[in-house]
This record gives C-alpha cells, sequence and structure tokens, in this order.
C-alpha cells in the first residue's frame, strides 16, 4: 500500500459525527496522516485510526445504577458495562456502602421531589389584534 498523501480519501472516527466517515487527509507526519476532515461536516481533528474513544460510563456509577435497579424492579436486567484493564480495584476508596446509601437516599429525594411538584395550567396565548384594511406603515 502507497503513503498516504494530502487530500487522499481516508475512513477514520470523525468526533463530531460520532461514527466512522469519510475524511480528506489534511497533514501527514513521517508517512502517517497526523490531521484528517471530515468530508461530512467538515470538522479537522488527529488521526484516530478508526478507533471510536473509550466510553466515559464509569464502572462505579454502573453498580450504583444496577442497585438502584434492584430496589425498584428486583427482576429487571442489569447494565453490563466493561471495566477497562487497568483497572484493578472497583471500590479504590473502600466506601462501597457509603455509595450504596448515597443512592438508596438519592432516591428517597427524587420520590419525594416529584410527589411535591405543582401541576401548572399552560399559559394561554393572546391573539394579536388585527390590522385595519388599506392602512399601511411604510
Amino acid at each position: 500500500m502507497r503513503e498516504p498523501r494530502l487530500g487522499d480519501d481516508i475512513d477514520d472516527f470523525c468526533v463530531r459525527c460520532k461514527r466512522i466517515m469519510n475524511h480528506a487527509v489534511v497533514s501527514v507526519l513521517n508517512a502517517e496522516p497526523a490531521k484528517v476532515r471530515c468530508r461530512t461536516c467538515y470538522n479537522d481533528h488527529d488521526y484516530r485510526h478508526e478507533q471510536a474513544p473509550p466510553p466515559k460510563v464509569d464502572a462505579r456509577k454502573a453498580a450504583l445504577y444496577n442497585e438502584v435497579l434492584k430496589k425498584v424492579n428486583p427482576g429487571a436486567a442489569e447494565v453490563v458495562v466493561e471495566e477497562p484493564d487497568d483497572l484493578t480495584d472497583p471500590d479504590p476508596l473502600g466506601d462501597g456502602d457509603k455509595d450504596a446509601e448515597m443512592a438508596a437516599e438519592t432516591e428517597r429525594e427524587i420520590e419525594v421531589e416529584a410527589e411535591e411538584e405543582p401541576v401548572v395550567a399552560p399559559k394561554a396565548k393572546v391573539k394579536a389584534k388585527p390590522k385595519a384594511p388599506g392602512r399601511s406603515r411604510r
């Protein structure tokens, strides 16, 4: 395969479109594309080798979410999140019980807020008066 040149078409993950799209090579460094431009949204970004960024969902947040789901609906399916390889301890601070208590307390606060919300009727729209025919201001 030949070396990429400026303007060549190349597939890459677009950070704005959030998909693998057609890109044009904008700059080359050491015979590798350094920057590319999406041909759909025209966004310039570093060449990512068609790799999407890792998900931002934290494993601890997913565990708390699963606990809340179990309390609300015990028969519901769990949310599965793959943990990164470099994460050795899922609860590095050792405060798993505190997290569970906070999640339960937050759930109770949400239920109380939902009950206390007042019902507000939508405002009526006021119609503008029709202008008199034959009179125009120019």
